[in-house]
């Protein structure tokens, strides 16, 4: 049985409270879901430093440290890029963890990339890592989808984080 999206922020925001660790977003395609869905669990205000809406590439780069020529070479939807956001999102905020989001929600495929193509960036002090996803569905339904998804890489970085021998 899978949980829901309020259960995984739950076990997020009171998993990154016991660890002392805390939480930065930077979010394109979700345009901060991912934040108001942490901050919606009680507690959040010991885990979650804040956020970034990036939806333009001059944020990305400006804000996030994105760099200019990833963006010129990929766009915005990209793995390298998702990975680059989530590390901005962790140094800017001043945060343990950096989570991030960016794809296309449609209804038009964007920079080359087909309606549903999604990448969810993590990053620690120790690196950062993105990973793809394929979803289908309208355009609300690919952002719930995006942020559902990155609520559950985060939980999972924060579950490795809690094992001995990774502290």
């Amino acid at each position: 049985m899978s949980r829901s999206i309020g259960e995984v922020a739950e076990s997020a925001v009171v998993l990154a409270i016991k660890q002392g660790l805390t939480v930065a977003t930077a979010e394109s395609l979700t345009a901060g879901l991912v934040a108001a869905t942490l901050a919606d669990t009680p507690g959040a205000s010991g885990m979650l430093q804040g956020g970034v809406v990036a939806y333009q590439n001059s944020v990305k780069s400006a804000i996030l440290g994105v760099p200019a020529d990833l963006l010129g070479a990929v766009g915005s939807v990209d793995g390298g890029v998702a990975a680059a956001m989530a590390d901005g999102a962790r140094r800017a905020c001043g945060a343990d963890v950096g989570v991030s989001t960016t794809g296309v929600a449609g209804p038009l495929a964007h920079d080359g990339k087909p309606v549903g193509t999604v990448y969810i960036g993590i990053a620690t002090a120790d690196g950062s890592v993105a990973y793809a996803y394929s979803f289908e569905g309208d355009r609300p339904g690919i952002r719930a989808q995006a942020m559902s998804a990155a609520l559950e890489r985060l939980l999972e970085c924060l579950v490795q984080a809690d094992l001995p021998h990774v502290k």
